[in-house]
């Protein structure tokens, strides 16, 4: 190895190495047993995990996540798959605008996005409903479902839809048992994409939320802006680390995330 290649190869440990550090502490800083945060650590204790793993409302916001999160994302592949592969065979007219357009909610700023949709959905007093929460949170994630199938499709040729086709199998049977294995790859990164980003966020949710209803980074959110950081926060934000990258890892080895990138 040249030494350029030596120098860039340390730069680039030393950056990774500089952004992953928020995380190292806040992981480590959950097993104090201080009531409060530090760093480094005072002792060892799983006391913060067990207490935010027990408590009522931090499992409620937990749950009602998942369930938005779920259905966010079972919504943006199937809106998204058939969007991508309609945009891929180039089967309506203006193909590529329209695929510009369905990027664009990763172009504008999310709060932008979410005081729109709140003005949106106040007019027509949809604000608070759980529906319009999912339909806000599917804007968002649809385009990662989107330009994974897009991706997917780009190699995969119309020959075997063909074939498929001479054999007599009609548009849905050929789509169902040639096209959408072929599309794996794309479904499971567009689809994992779209959860972790529907679980993440907090600009949009927190504006379109109804009474009684919160998310875990909204809950996150207010509870540092009310009291501030303490342990327990640091452990539910260590769970939520340690469970995306264990998918993440996961993921990347069955289908791989670099072709989508």
């Amino acid at each position: 190895m040249t030494r350029p290649s030596v120098a860039l190869t340390a730069i680039a440990g030393l950056v990774l190495i500089f952004l992953q550090l928020p995380v190292i502490v806040v992981a480590i800083s959950a097993f104090t047993e201080t009531s409060y945060l530090t760093f480094p650590p005072q002792g060892f204790t799983l006391r913060w995990f067990a207490e935010v793993l027990t408590d009522p409302a931090w499992l409620s916001a937990i749950g009602f996540s998942l369930m938005l999160a779920g259905l966010a994302t079972f919504a943006s592949l199937v809106v998204g798959t058939a969007a991508a592969y309609a945009i891929s065979r180039r089967m309506i007219p203006g193909s590529d605008a329209i695929a510009s357009f369905l990027m664009a909610p990763l172009v504008f700023p999310a709060v932008v996005i979410g005081v729109a949709l709140l003005q949106f959905y106040a007019v027509l007093g949809w604000r608070g409903n759980f529906g319009a929460l999912v339909a806000a949170h599917v804007v968002l994630t649809s385009p990662y479902v989107v330009r994974a199938c897009l991706s997917s499709l780009a190699g995969v040729g119309r020959d075997l839809e063909e074939a498929a086709g001479t054999l007599g199998a009609g548009g849905l049977t050929t789509f169902r048992l040639v096209t959408l294995p072929l599309l794996k790859p794309g479904l499971v990164a567009g689809g994992f994409f779209s959860f972790i980003t529907s679980l993440d966020n907090v600009p949009v949710t927190i504006f379109l939320l109804g009474p009684g209803q919160t998310t875990l980074p909204v809950k996150i959110f207010t509870a540092i802006d009310q009291g501030g950081v303490d342990p327990g926060l640091a452990a539910i934000s260590t769970i939520l680390i340690l469970v995306t990258g264990t998918a993440l890892a996961i993921a990347e080895r069955w289908v791989g995330f670099s072709r989508f990138v």
